[in-house]
């Protein structure tokens, strides 16, 4: 089972620097990223999104699923990610992943103008040395379990948006 984990942070940059850790951890065998995203609200209030796309060979969920998710919790969609039927496969998996409606207020409200969050879908980690390396960066933090089933039917989803 999956799980998504969300860290808020009450600046632009810190999300950033986070993923760059999480990156290094994986190399170290402590992590395992199925996929990871940084979103951050710039002063004016609009959001932007950066993707990892190049974690794993096969698997990754890539930036059609961060802008399916980014647009489900923050209602814009996200990098032209509206297209159509594509957008709307993947939004109505994302909608069955049984995310419920407090965790996504939750989500919104903690990346508030000129604050970021990086959001994590991770498949197994060795919790605590992941936290101690990651502790010195404070955060907010969110996480929600991906059932095996969930997993399966948004890759599948996001497979045949993808052909």
């Amino acid at each position: 089972m999956s799980e998504l984990i969300i860290i808020g942070y009450p600046n632009e940059e810190t999300a950033q620097e986070v993923l760059d850790k999480a990156l290094k951890l994986q190399r170290e065998y402590l992590i395992d990223l199925e996929d990871a995203a940084v979103v951050r609200r710039d002063k004016e209030g609009k959001l932007h999104v950066t993707t990892i796309d190049h974690l794993t060979e096969k698997g990754a969920l890539g930036g059609l699923f961060w802008g399916a998710l980014v647009g489900l919790i923050f209602l814009v969609p996200v990098f032209g990610a509206a297209i159509g039927s594509i957008y709307g496969a993947v939004l109505g998996k994302l909608g069955d992943m049984g995310l419920k409606q407090s965790f996504k207020k939750q989500v919104a409200d903690l990346v508030q103008p000129g604050t970021s969050a990086i959001m994590f879908v991770v498949r197994k980690m060795t919790a605590d040395k992941v936290l101690e390396e990651l502790a010195p960066y404070g955060g907010t933090v969110l996480r929600s379990s991906l059932d095996r089933q969930t997993e399966r039917e948004l890759e599948d989803a996001l497979a045949g948006a993808r052909h």
